[in-house]
């Protein structure tokens, strides 16, 4: 699975595509399929280019990795506050950096990264929640769309401190708006409050069926002659028991057409009382303590894993990877 992270310091990244060759199992093959990428804020806004995020560029391009070209402009202080303007400022960023990426090495693998941020006017502080983020976000999918370019933006950055009804509605609306608006990839997407300065192990469970749900919406409806389901209407209607709940076309698209969340609660009231009434977020306590419980991926083998552990001051302890005896 794909993995975005970000570095400080040329030299650390050269260290880490050490590390990355050792595990795609050469740097061959890591260039023919690079699994990590570096986001990378090259601009400081506006319109300045930042030297030592530059230099890491350089060395990404150079070693085969993906760059997201992140330009993260405030609307109302970084860039202009008309919604408009600050759009023109961010894409002309990004296309400044895809001049930068090509100069180095021509068609080298880039993300176009109009990250438009918003300011809350009142007070200038950052607001990730805002429908001026979602509307941002949304017009910065389309336009990496215009230019056929593959794009990368950033919703699901709610204003309030905990997971609550606030960060329902706020990360619901700006991730149903960006990604029915096309976008490539969305970024901060899940488990992330308080506008980027406070993070929830148990908002990324909640996040989890927020995203579902809106990628359910993002695919649509199908309709071609099986969907319309004529067969399946004249079969229960004349023929069967006038209802479709166990018909054949039901029982087949339980798990392909609908989507059902993981915390989200459908039980009646009922049930729900007889359950003890938890919230969205005491069931995605239980469920985040089962994973950290019971769930130890493995993605290094052993071997590669112990050749980076000699070569590099790996600190962190193998027995921390493991369940606890």
């Amino acid at each position: 699975k794909h993995v975005g992270t970000s570095w400080v310091h040329p030299d650390h990244l050269e260290a880490s595509l050490q590390m990355l060759h050792r595990i795609a199992g050469g740097e061959d093959k890591w260039r023919e399929r690079p699994f990590v990428s570096q986001s990378n804020c090259f601009v400081v806004p506006p319109m300045k280019f930042a030297t030592d995020a530059c230099r890491c560029l350089e060395a990404a391009v150079r070693g085969g990795m993906p760059v997201l070209l992140l330009s993260a402009g405030q609307a109302g202080a970084t860039a202009p506050a008309k919604l408009g303007g600050a759009l023109v400022q961010e894409v002309a960023e990004c296309l400044a950096g895809l001049v930068y990426v090509n100069a180095i090495k021509p068609k080298a693998p880039a993300i176009f990264g109009t990250w438009c941020f918003v300011s809350d006017l009142r007070t200038g502080a950052m607001s990730g929640g805002s429908p001026e983020q979602a509307l941002l976000s949304s017009a910065s999918a389309q336009l990496s769309r215009f230019y056929d370019l593959t794009g990368g933006t950033a919703s699901g950055m709610s204003d309030a401190k905990l997971p609550d009804a606030q960060a329902g509605y706020e990360k619901a609306y700006n991730h149903a708006l960006v990604g029915n608006s096309g976008a490539n990839l969305i970024y901060e997407s899940a488990g992330m409050l308080a506008s980027l300065l406070g993070f929830s192990f148990e908002s990324l469970l909640i996040d989890n069926d927020i995203i579902g749900a809106v990628q359910r919406t993002i695919r649509g409806i199908e309709i071609d002659d099986e969907s319309i389901s004529l067969d399946t209407m004249r079969s229960v209607c004349i023929d069967g028991a006038g209802h479709y709940l166990g018909a054949e076309q039901t029982l087949r698209l339980m798990q392909k057409d609908y989507v059902y969340p993981v915390v989200g609660d459908r039980s009646s009231p009922n049930e729900w009382l007889e359950q003890g009434r938890p919230t969205v977020v005491d069931r995605a306590a239980r469920k985040l303590a089962t994973i950290l419980a019971t769930h130890f991926p493995s993605h290094i083998p052993q071997a590669v894993d112990d050749l980076i552990r000699g070569t590099f001051p790996v600190r962190l302890p193998r027995e921390a990877m493991k369940p606890a005896t």
